[in-house]
């Protein structure tokens, strides 16, 4: 990931700053503290993964606003990105991810927030994990791994390493591996149920056979009684004919009865009504008259009701003319009351406003005095104008010779400890040469065993080559074998013939032909032999060379360590003759500082130009004091001119409220007198009396109106009856046709009646004749049932017994399926049982965190050696000697140690400085980052160190400097961050962060 452009919107400290990274490839955040050069990182994680130090994800926003974003451009496996992040106070984020495409940009975003952030972890192969773990150096956190025990090492490199997978998958096999056994478990008990189910088989086929020859020996009797029974059948359905109709004819008589008494219930209701309609119709005058009556009254009330509407309406508008004429007076008093309370109001402020005018004396006496002071404040402004620069020059060179007396001090301290170091490396060059020789012998020894490994390597090629070949004819001799042995058995049938020329082989010919074969066979079995012990020696061969080549190499794994320590030593010899130059040059140097503090003799410009300053600050005789007093005497008076401006505008009130006074007192005269007279001179009262006069010319009596619905309601009966009058006209016709039909009905049904029973009575007479073989039928009809019921349920055994072997046979398939699974169940237990095992802390993830850490150690070296010009040495240590209850086997436990090689020999990091602690774990943590970068898919393009140079001296800062140079070509971008002046001075290009009133800004220095 190579970033390119950076833009933040109210994000933490800055509101609105953009960034440009094209171009840079080694630079300095530089700043001081609070100033916001870690935020410009904490936006780069924030926009990408969503994360950063903020606890809470509103925190990220600037003070006093609401929204913030940030845009963030970079170039990953030579494609441009651009991620957009913004949040809205108290609602979710929102996030867009875009790649280049031709000119413009085309959007990757997935449905959903997590959706797209897998999509950005998924095109840039790095997690937020991993970048703080290797790329990004965060502040604070540089020795995290260092000061951990070795046991949380191994967990936190385990962690880095993401082994937690493989712990996963620990488990998920022994939870496949539990509920394989489960399953088998009860295949097992489900086995032992189908076998014996499976079991029962041979009785129920033996049962099934008796019942078999039960069923042939019924059927044959049935067969018999079923032909006796159809022949009485024949003769019996004759009778059953007769029957038939005589049980017809009995039914003709009932339904001919009941019809006839539901005729004769219907004339006797049509009678009925008939005499009650003829009833109705005798009173029809009365009727009439009545009913006449009635209308007359109907027409009256109607009358009644107009009149009440008008009189009704009349009264509403009354009621509305008295509302209206009440309100318009209310109207008039409020505005009197209101017009009464601004008089009031008025007479008040003008009573409010007389204290100002009793003051006017004193303000006036208050302003002369202002007067004075202000120009007594001016003379003092002048003054301090003058003499400003002179002060501000002032401090600036007490400054500078501060600075100057601190950094000769500094440089006196930097030497003394420099010259100590010297001194000390100078003591250990006799042990050092010492040391180098010992070495150098020890790596010709290894040299040597060099030699002899290529002679055991190329030994072993040799005999893999001659294992291949055995290998190779060993497969001939068999396929030469097999078709040798085809011959044999096409020879053994009876019309064999001649694999040659195909011909039939006589008995001799045949037998010299066999045995032909059979010799031939023996042969190539003979050499297949003799090759499998040839392939036994060689793979003893190759075992001894393995384990010889194994002893050798181990052996040789300490070359690279002893060669880089042999080189280290050297360099350090090579450098002994400079050191004592060193030492000369710098006890000189050492001398001059010293005399130079002593007489003060530093900075003699900045000591005369500050004398020549405080020579003319005595002869202006300023005093800041005075100046002060002054300052604060014009700020006491100056409130009269607010009791000045008061006093001005009370006058002008006053003059203000005088003219509104006589306008005010005429609006009451004038709406008391409205008052008064508006009862007599409104509109509304005339119109209130002209309705009046309306409602007397309409000349409604109401009492008479309700005594007329009283009679109304009472007559309103001879209405019904004129309805039923008027119905009994139209239902007498059809009542009287009805009656005559239902008296026709009826003489016919008896006549059919009596026709039906004659026919009747000659039907029983055949059917009596026919009676005698009845009893002889049911007889026979109820033996062939019994064994009817019988046959059916030795065939319901038979099917029974049927079906039940049927399930037999699905559950001897069962119980081979389910034998086959239980198999399968058990192979699945032991197969993830053993997963469960490789995949714990025990097996994968030790054999790889075993297989990195040579890795780690050798690039740790290779930076600590550039960081310390060969004076450090790291080794990891994954086991090693723990307590043993035996004295001859002690017990080995895995652990992580870290051992710390210098010239002085092994020794803990605790013992380490500052300044060497940080780059020992500055070298162990940049290794970390190439390896974790290239586990996870990706070159570690990005290296950003956050504040992480305090604790190095000079020379520190320089081989920290020197050594970020010298691996700058492994990277696209490296961003230092730091606030100490010194350090940023050694970038040529810088980026400076500064506070101001608009946020934290920023500016790039080349």
């Amino acid at each position: 990931m190579i970033p390119q452009h950076l833009t933040l919107t109210n994000f933490l400290s800055y509101q609105n700053v953009s960034l440009d990274f094209r171009g840079l490839h080694t630079a300095c955040i530089c700043g001081s503290n609070g100033a916001g050069k870690s935020s410009l990182l904490e936006a780069i994680t924030w926009v990408i993964w969503g994360k950063c130090r903020a606890e809470r994800e509103d925190d990220i926003l600037h003070n006093g606003t609401d929204q913030g974003r940030v845009d963030f451009q970079f170039i990953c496996n030579g494609q441009i990105f651009k991620v957009i992040r913004s949040r809205q106070r108290g609602k979710s984020s929102v996030l867009d991810f875009q790649v280049k495409s031709g000119d413009s940009f085309r959007s990757l975003s997935a449905k959903g927030l997590r959706a797209t952030q897998d999509a950005i972890i998924a095109a840039i192969k790095l997690d937020y994990d991993t970048f703080t773990n290797s790329a990004y150096l965060r502040q604070g956190r540089a020795d995290e791994f260092m000061l951990r025990r070795p046991n949380e090492r191994k967990q936190i490199l385990a962690d880095l390493l993401k082994l937690d997978q493989y712990e996963g998958l620990a488990t998920r096999a022994k939870e496949i591996a539990k509920e394989a056994k489960g399953k088998a478990e009860i295949l097992d008990s489900r086995l032992q149920t189908l076998k014996q189910e499976v079991d029962q088989r041979p009785e129920l086929e033996k049962n099934q056979a008796q019942l078999t020859d039960e069923i042939s020996q019924i059927q044959t009797v049935q067969t018999q009684e079923e032909w006796q029974l159809q022949q009485l059948q024949v003769s019996q359905n004759q009778r059953r004919t007769w029957q038939t109709q005589v049980d017809w004819q009995r039914n003709q008589c009932h339904s001919l009865t009941r019809e006839m008494e539901r005729l004769r219930r219907q004339i006797v209701d049509t009678e009925q009504q008939r005499d009650g309609v003829q009833t109705i119709l005798n009173q029809e005058s009365q009727i009439n008259q009545g009913f006449l009556d009635y209308q007359t009254l109907q027409q009256q009330e109607q009358n009644f009701s107009v009149s009440l509407k008008q009189h009704q309406g009349l009264q509403h508008q009354i009621q509305t003319l008295k509302q209206q004429l009440l309100q318009a007076e209310n109207e008039l008093q409020r505005d009197l009351e209101q017009q009464g309370l601004r008089l009031d109001y008025l007479d008040q402020q003008i009573a409010e406003l007389q204290p100002i005018f009793n003051q006017e004396a004193e303000i006036e006496a208050g302003l002369g005095k202002l007067q004075t002071a202000r120009e007594h404040l001016q003379s003092l402004d002048q003054l301090q104008h003058r003499i400003s620069p002179l002060l501000k020059r002032q401090y600036e060179l007490q400054s500078e010779l501060e600075k100057a007396a601190a950094h000769c001090q500094a440089q006196l301290a930097q030497k003394q400890e420099t010259a100590q170091q010297l001194q000390q490396q100078i003591a250990a060059i006799p042990a050092l040469r010492q040391a180098f020789r010992a070495l150098d012998q020890e790596i010709s020894q290894l040299k040597n065993q060099q030699i002899y490994l290529k002679r055991v390597e190329e030994k072993g090629q040799e005999r893999r080559h001659f294992q291949e070949r055995l290998q190779e004819n060993q497969r001939l001799f068999e396929k030469q074998l097999a078709e040798a042995e085809k011959k044999l058995e096409l020879l053994d049938t009876p019309e064999a013939v001649c694999p040659l020329c195909e011909q039939g082989l006589a008995g001799h010919h045949r037998d010299h032909v066999l045995e032909k074969s059979q010799h031939q066979c023996q042969e190539l079995r003979d050499h297949i032999w003799i090759v499998k012990e040839q392939l036994t020696v060689t793979g003893q061969e190759l075992q001894i060379l393995r384990t010889e080549y194994q002893n050798i190499h181990q052996q040789l794994s300490e070359f690279d360590r002893l060669q880089q320590k042999s080189g280290q030593l050297e360099a350090e010899l090579e450098q002994s003759g400079e050191k004592h130059d060193q030492l000369r040059e710098l006890e000189v140097e050492i001398e001059q500082l010293q005399t130079r503090l002593a007489q003060k003799s530093f900075a003699r410009e900045i000591q005369t130009e500050l004398n020549i300053i405080m020579a003319e600050l005595g002869q202006c005789q300023y005093d800041e004091q005075t100046h002060a007093l002054a300052r604060a005497e014009v700020d006491k008076c100056r409130k009269v001119e607010i009791r000045y401006a008061k006093l001005k505008e009370a006058k002008k009130k006053l003059t203000r409220l005088n003219g509104d006074r006589p306008e005010l007192q005429q609006r009451i005269q004038d709406l008391q007198n409205q008052i008064k007279t508006f009862a007599q001179t409104s509109p509304l009262s005339q119109q209130i009396q002209h309705i009046q006069t309306q409602i007397a010319s309409l000349g409604y009596d109401g009492d008479r109106h309700q005594a007329l619905l009283a009679e109304l309601r009472e007559e309103q009966v001879w209405q019904l009856r004129y309805q039923e009058l008027q119905r009994a006209k139209e239902q007498l016709p059809s009542l009287v046709n009805r009656l005559t039909q239902y008296q026709e009905l009826m003489g016919d049904r008896q006549q059919a009646l009596a026709e039906r029973q004659a026919e009747l009575a000659k039907l029983e007479e055949q059917v009596t004749h026919y009676a005698d073989h009845e009893a002889q039928i049911q007889q026979l009809e109820t033996t062939v049932q019994q064994r009817r019921q019988r046959l059916d349920q030795l065939l319901a055994q038979k099917g029974g017994f049927e079906q039940r072997l049927i399930q037999l046979d699905n559950l001897q398939i069962e119980y081979q399926d389910t034998q086959q699974q239980f198999q399968g169940f058990k192979k699945q237990f032991r197969v993830h049982e053993e997963l469960g095992k490789a995949f714990g802390k025990n097996g994968i993830q030790a054999m790889m965190i075993e297989n990195i850490l040579p890795q780690l150690e050798a690039e740790t070296n290779y930076i600590l050696a550039r960081l310390t010009g060969n004076q450090h040495h790291i080794q990891f240590v994954t086991q090693r000697e723990g307590k043993s209850s035996t004295k001859r086997k002690p017990k080995m436990i895995d652990t992580l140690d870290i051992l710390i090689a210098d010239a002085q020999g092994t020794r803990p990091y605790e013992t380490y400085s500052g300044g060497e602690a940080f780059r020992i774990n500055f070298s162990i943590r940049l290794a970390l980052a190439k390896l974790l970068a290239q586990r996870s898919g990706t070159a570690l393009q990005l290296l950003i160190i956050d504040e992480g140079f305090g604790t190095q001296d000079t020379d520190g800062c320089d081989r920290l400097v020197a050594a970020i140079t010298a691996i700058a070509s492994d990277f696209a971008c490296i961003l230092t961050v730091t606030h100490m002046p010194q350090f940023k001075e050694a970038f040529q290009q810088r980026i400076e962060v500064y506070k101001t009133n608009e946020g934290s800004q920023l500016s790039i220095i080349s």
